[in-house]
């Protein structure tokens, strides 16, 4: 077996499980924890939260922080995958999911700081408790914030895989269209606060699938790629 299909089929396994821990670890965060616990702009009753569930409050942020190192090994794994594809483009589009990663991983210090406002004591030193709560409030929105805007890269960067999957002889075509589809969505969420503040839709819940249906097939048919290329 020459060192291309090697790669080419590990590539494919290792971006087939990243792909579930993260389809795993971030609804674990995003959509259980946070609702749970973070009433938007309800600075006390948020507080109050966090402080009796800190340990699953602690669970989400690892969760985040596991979803986003997850992403680096995604990036690196999906340029193996595409490289065949072309060489050019696959670093590219592994290049945005490596900003866009980098941007993440700086957001969630955000809601490591807003966490660490309410729990630890030494801060009660500083400010009055109803500021700490207010300030918390301010890094956690700011997480969602900063993140979102991040997400407009991600968005790219599934465009871009979406392009290599079309083109290529080993992937079924139908997977890149889907993942444009799902980046698309993801670029239109995250512009809509700022393009049509007032149109609340989340393209994005309409259009996840592509990711889906990608790393499913990965997982089920990644020993038949092709053996030479």
């Amino acid at each position: 077996m020459s060192n291309i299909s090697f790669s080419l089929r590990k590539a494919a396994l290792i971006t087939g499980l990243a792909l579930l821990g993260s389809v795993i670890a971030a609804p674990f965060a995003e959509m259980y924890v946070l609702p749970k616990l973070v009433i938007p702009y309800k600075a006390t009753e948020t507080a109050q939260n966090i402080l009796a569930h800190k340990g699953l409050f602690t669970a989400g942020i690892f969760a985040y922080f596991f979803t986003f190192i997850l992403d680096l090994v995604l990036s690196w794994s999906l340029y193996l995958l595409c490289k065949p594809v072309s060489k050019a483009l696959a670093q590219l589009t592994a290049g945005f999911r490596l900003v866009y990663t980098i941007l993440a991983l700086v957001a969630l210090n955000n809601l490591v700081t807003g966490f660490r406002l309410i729990t630890a004591p030494e801060y009660l030193t500083l400010f009055a408790k109803d500021q700490l709560y207010a300030l918390s409030m301010v890094y956690l929105r700011a997480f969602k914030n900063h993140w979102y805007l991040g997400l407009i890269l991600f968005g790219i960067h599934l465009v871009l895989l979406g392009y290599l999957v079309v083109k290529s002889t080993y992937i079924p075509r139908i997977l890149g269209f889907a993942l444009m589809i799902t980046g698309a969505g993801y670029i239109l969420t995250s512009l809509r606060p700022y393009l049509a503040p007032d149109l609340n839709i989340d393209f994005a819940m309409y259009t996840f699938y592509g990711e889906i249906l990608f790393m499913i097939w990965l997982l089920v048919r990644w020993r038949r790629l092709p053996e030479t290329l």
